[in-house]
């Protein structure tokens, strides 16, 4: 951590009237944490949310710009995407994009194709969408290029989505420019055809984006302004508006809570529990995102909120009880993969939290079993696995050997 955001955090504390030891008891931390931050030390970003908690300011008031660290390690992945990139951003010359040589497309199969690269990413195949997405990228970049004799609408339908499904893998494996410049174009292009409903899709990907860049701020108030443009008419809204709206109202949630704005949370979530209730069960759009929405994600993301507030028996309470019980989700639904796996790591988290190693345990086993490639690219899995390690007294199990090496970690 830098040492201007050491400082923001003494600063911030001294003007409460705080020491470190009663900062440390208003952020549920201990007052070596708050010492080691004062210091300059690394520090989790969950760390910071509880600071800001205890100072009584937004995350985002933490942060700091600063002079970048250098990047190590990453040489690999710049290898693996240079299809990619050369797919999504073609070189430019003086006459603009220097133009490929593809025929032009059958759209209806690139349609399909990119409908069966929303199942694949659905699905944690993510070296199977990286490999389908370079040829829809230049499909569609041809398709839009020569229009031909097709329908403008549905060119710029096939060319949007299938941006926003590369924003969307990018965002997941954590090239978040790339993932940027992809969701900007694929909002751009639905919207220049007055496509606002897959503009908005692209949209909920985006705020996702800054969400995972700590863009508090930014995050929350394009998910409330788009929320606020598409907010549907309840009696004759249907099934994908009302999720949509849901997906934007948790979006606007997730930011808020974050950036300790808990009161727009709270009403955040009332909207996304109102669009849910609506539906009555859970919703997967199968035709634009491939996600599902409802009353069982709506009660799993009001419990990820606990979990970023760091209250691990309040996960604990909720995470098998209620809307979230086997009962319950038989009854509504089960929810998107990606929410299911994020709900039961914020389960593993609070167990961890709460040094019962081998629940833990259990429930990265189980991601692993029915996720791997998911879980690889989650940096709790990682947190969690690490406090695992370092808090461990006895000899680490097999299930934890494998399991550090699956996730790259070191003890």
């Amino acid at each position: 951590m830098s040492r201007e955001l050491a400082a923001a955090v003494r600063n911030y504390r001294r003007r409460a009237g705080l020491t470190q030891e009663g900062l440390a008891a208003a952020s549920g931390l201990s007052p070596s944490v708050v010492c080691k931050v004062e210091q300059g030390g690394e520090v989790r970003v969950d760390t910071l949310h509880a600071l800001a908690r205890g100072l009584g300011v937004p995350t985002s008031a933490l942060f700091t710009t600063e002079a970048l660290e250098p990047v190590v390690g990453d040489e690999a992945n710049q290898r693996y995407l240079v299809e990619l990139r050369g797919a999504l951003m073609p070189p430019v010359g003086l006459s603009g994009p220097v133009p490929g040589t593809a025929d032009p497309p059958d759209l209806s199969a690139v349609l399909k194709e990119i409908g069966a690269g929303y199942s694949l990413y659905q699905a944690d195949r993510y070296d199977s969408v990286a490999k389908k997405l370079p040829g829809m990228l230049r499909a569609t970049a041809a398709a839009a290029a020569l229009l031909t004799d097709e329908d403008p609408q549905r060119v710029a339908e096939a060319r949007s989505r299938c941006l926003l499904l590369t924003g969307s893998y990018l965002t997941q494996v954590r090239q978040y420019d790339l993932a940027y410049y992809a969701l900007a174009e694929g909002i751009r292009v639905a919207g220049e055809v007055g496509d606002t409903f897959v503009a908005a899709t692209g949209v909920g990907a985006m705020c996702w984006l800054l969400l995972r860049q700590e863009r508090f701020d930014e995050s929350e108030q394009l998910a409330a302004a788009t929320a606020l443009t598409i907010e549907p008419r309840f009696s004759g809204a249907t099934p994908a508006e009302l999720a949509l709206w849901g997906d934007l109202s948790l979006r606007m949630a997730a930011a808020a809570v974050r950036n300790n704005r808990p009161d727009v949370a709270r009403e955040a979530r009332r909207m996304a529990s109102t669009a849910a209730g609506a539906l009555g069960t859970e919703y997967t759009d199968n035709e634009y995102r491939r996600s599902t929405f409802g009353p069982v994600t709506a009660e799993m993301k009001a419990v990820e909120d606990l979990s970023v507030l760091g209250d691990a028996r309040g996960v604990l309470r909720r995470s098998d009880d209620g809307l979230l019980s086997p009962g319950a989700v038989g009854h509504y639904g089960r929810p998107s993969p990606n929410n299911w796996n994020r709900h039961r790591l914020d389960v593993a988290k609070a167990h961890a939290a709460l040094g019962s190693h081998q629940e833990a345990m259990d429930e990265l086993t189980a991601l692993r079993r029915t996720s791997p490639e998911w879980l690889k690219h989650q940096t709790m899995a990682r947190h969690v696995m690490s406090d695992i390690l370092r808090r461990r007294k006895r000899t680490l199990t097999r299930d934890m050997r494998e399991m550090a090496a699956h996730l790259a970690v070191v003890g």
